[in-house]
């Protein structure tokens, strides 16, 4: 009987000794559905750490984190190559709301698993409520590269994505108008690393290299953003002005009708009608191009202001005398000479000689102004009764003058003005600036006559 007692008392000790194993929690609910268990690699599968591992899990979608961190650490003692047990951990951590301590564990899981995805997943969480969202972004999309199909955290790394790209475009845009283009450059340019179709960075680092005088990248980064957006007609007009400034006309016409296919605009229209009139005028004569800015002009000057500038006006009715000028055949301007003779509204003298050296007077202009405003008042009689009825008075022209009717009609319309105590000063030669602002008042006032879209009635 003592014998009996002994052994009985010993098995009561040896089992007051062993460890207690408490039973794993029936859940009818997961306490932590955000989370799942990551895969058991089949080499660690049936192991006293799988084992572990699972009542790990049990616990944790209990919300029992202290267990299930306890289990988590047995299977780590039972097989420290046991990763997915690592990753659990740092699951609890999240759960815990500690990513400092979270990120510990990924990164320890990592080591022995660079492609565990899910740890790739939680070492991107950690990053993002540590502030650290850039290194996220590379977390989130390193999981992607090893399994495409996760479309949560493809959603995840499009809004990264977005906000890094705005965060960039705003410290970016902040440095460039403190006129800090070196550094604003740099973060447009490691934007683009990190967002290679984004037409809006193209666009706006292209912006800056221009103000900085770099236009062959200013040039190269417009174009690509044209190609990643076909809509961006802002960039084609850039395009445009850059290719103007350097001398290439043909492209910039170009790319000035390619914007107005996408997008109609008064100011791009503006754009490409002055380039064309300056391509126009880099076509003429050097002659011609220094009229402008020269003290007096000759009859010759005024023949090709008025043959340039006024060209459809000149249309319809044709002089048979004008054939017959004898002095002008090998004059830079001839054609514009013939032009406006057999218009009438330049005539050639007495002896057939149009005398192209010849200055022009103030009355000479007003001469060939009240002309060429006649042909506009033919098609269109209502607007030219403003200008037909006046009757300037001038202190030095009387009105039974020969050159009156001229004078007051180009004064009247606003082609010409008077001069000081309302005198008109008909012998005052005309400079070249003056006489291109009286054509350029006529053209005006033809409209679509200037234009060639309506024709001079006949």
């Amino acid at each position: 009987m003592r014998a009996l007692r002994v052994l009985v008392l010993v098995a009561g000790l040896t089992a007051a000794c062993a460890p207690k194993t408490v039973s794993p929690p029936v859940a009818s609910a997961a306490r932590y559905p955000e989370f799942t268990p990551p895969e058991v690699p089949a080499s660690l599968a049936g192991t006293r750490a799988a084992e572990s591992y699972e009542r790990g899990w049990m616990f944790f979608q209990a919300g029992d984190l202290n267990i299930a961190e306890h289990e988590f650490s047995a299977a780590l003692q039972a097989a420290p190559t046991f990763y997915p047990a690592e990753t659990s951990l740092g699951d609890i951590e999240l759960a815990r709301k500690d990513p400092k301590s979270a990120l510990a564990h990924f990164d320890r899981a990592l080591e022995q698993q660079k492609a565990d995805v899910p740890a790739l997943i939680g070492r991107g969480q950690a990053l993002v409520a540590l502030g650290r969202e850039p290194d996220a972004l590379t977390a989130f999309e390193a999981a992607l590269a090893v399994d495409p199909s996760l479309g949560d955290v493809r959603r995840r790394v499009e809004v990264l994505r977005f906000r890094g790209l705005e965060q960039a475009l705003a410290r970016a845009r902040q440095a460039a108008r403190a006129g800090k283009l070196a550094e604003a450059i740099a973060v447009y340019t490691s934007a683009i690393a990190s967002s290679p179709d984004s037409a809006v960075l193209y666009r706006e680092v292209a912006a800056v290299e221009r103000q900085n005088g770099d236009l062959d990248r200013a040039l190269e980064h417009y174009r690509k953003a044209i190609a990643l957006d076909a809509s961006d007609a802002r960039s084609v007009v850039h395009v445009g002005e850059i290719l103007e400034g350097r001398g290439d006309f043909a492209g910039a016409e170009k790319a000035y009708s390619e914007a107005l296919a996408i997008e109609s605009s008064a100011a791009v229209e503006a754009k490409l009608d002055a380039l064309r009139a300056r391509v126009e005028l880099a076509r003429l004569p050097e002659e011609y191009r220094a009229i402008e800015h020269a003290p007096q002009i000759t009859r010759a000057d005024l023949a090709a202001l008025i043959g340039v500038r006024l060209a459809p006006l000149l249309e319809g009715t044709r002089r048979r005398d004008a054939e017959l000028i004898t002095d002008v055949r090998t004059h830079w301007a001839a054609a514009w000479i013939m032009s406006v003779a057999r218009a009438g509204v330049m005539e050639p003298f007495a002896n057939h000689a149009f005398q192209p050296r010849t200055l022009v007077r103030r009355v000479d202009l007003a001469q060939a102004a009240s002309r060429l405003l006649a042909r506009i008042a033919a098609a269109d009689p209502g607007r030219a009764r403003s200008w037909e009825s006046a009757r300037i008075k001038f202190s030095d022209l009387s009105a039974g003058h020969l050159a009156y009717p001229a004078a007051s009609i180009a004064v009247a319309a606003g082609v010409m003005t008077l001069g000081p105590e309302a005198s008109f000063q008909p012998t005052r030669p005309i400079s070249g600036e003056e006489a291109a602002a009286a054509i350029a008042r006529i053209e005006a006032l033809a409209g679509p006559l200037a234009s060639g879209k309506m024709k001079p009635a006949r």
